[in-house]
């Protein structure tokens, strides 16, 4: 009917009057060159910041995080009074390299056996930090390595832990791994193979049921063993041998090599000791192990990453 056909063409006249309406309103909440944007404008700055730092892995991700790791060391170095920001690590690598026995250090056999170094073979300029055997357990220790986050690993001995395990707990929760120095520390060519493999499995079985890992790693007390002291080990699940080439005091360094120098992948060696037994704290140990290491151009690195 005619009726029909006139208020069908009113209601289209009207639908296009709103639908104009409504762009015209739209277009009015768009902001203009420097104007403040509502709240999806933040996201949009937050996500424009993440894709100038790069996708999560890549290259421009992890310069980021380095640069703003940096500024965070910076800032814990001056607070512990350290003489300069310790190096960035690079990226470990993601094949580890092949450890095997330092020469003048083998045993009959030590191709069959965990092998023994005192350096990581490494073209980065990177060293590995390692307390032994847990008699100080001083909480300023703590704080400061997880403010300047420098790695570190730590070979324990029972009996000189056993009086505070819940320190080494806390440290484990701060991302430290913990290996084996023997249930007593005691000289480990002087006893029998029985003798030896009670100290290092001993020490693993405890290890683990207070951790919950069994260290794939062991240092022989005072850095010296015999055939049996590898064979126990490698019984006991060891898989290497770290000993050091330098060894770390709150006042001065010394040295393995003769050179008196730090090397690429050299492992720094120092104790968990306080003033009644140094002339020092752990902290102003750790000032000067890492005075050394930055000056020389290196970065502390952790040893699990290449071991």
């Amino acid at each position: 009917m005619p009726g029909n056909g006139l208020r069908a063409r009113r209601c289209r006249r009207t639908l296009a009057a709103v639908l104009l309406l409504a762009l015209a309103g739209s277009a009015c909440t768009v902001p203009g060159p420097g104007e403040r944007g509502g709240a999806d404008s933040g996201a949009e700055r937050r996500s424009a910041k993440r894709q100038q730092a790069g996708p999560a892995g890549s290259p421009a991700d992890r310069a980021e995080r380095v640069k703003r790791a940096q500024v965070a060391r910076a800032a814990a170095a001056r607070k512990w009074g350290l003489d300069g920001t310790p190096l960035a690590a690079p990226e470990p690598p993601a094949v580890k390299p092949r450890i095997t026995t330092r020469k003048g250090f083998e045993v009959e056999g030590a191709d069959q056996l965990p092998p023994v170094f005192t350096t990581v073979p490494v073209d980065q300029r990177v060293v590995f930090l390692t307390i032994d055997d847990g008699r100080e357990k001083d909480p300023e220790l703590l704080r400061m390595m997880t403010e300047l986050q420098i790695p570190y690993s730590s070979f324990l001995s029972d009996y000189l832990i056993s009086d505070d395990y819940g320190y080494f707990r806390e440290m484990r929760d701060r991302g430290v791994s913990l290996h084996n120095h023997t249930l007593n520390h005691r000289y480990m060519p002087g006893l029998s193979y029985a003798e030896q493999k009670h100290e290092i499995c001993g020490q693993q079985d405890r290890l683990a049921r207070r951790y919950g890992t069994r260290p794939p790693l062991f240092r022989p007390p005072y850095g010296n063993y015999n055939q049996d002291t590898l064979r126990a080990a490698k019984e006991c699940g060891v898989k290497a041998v770290p000993l050091w080439a330098a060894e770390a005091f709150p006042d001065h360094m010394e040295w393995r090599e003769w050179d008196r120098d730090l090397h690429p992948g050299d492992i720094i060696l120092t104790h968990f000791r306080g003033t009644d037994e140094w002339e020092g704290s752990m902290a102003d140990m750790i000032r000067e192990v890492m005075r050394t290491v930055t000056e020389k151009g290196y970065a502390v690195a952790r040893l699990e990453d290449y071991v």
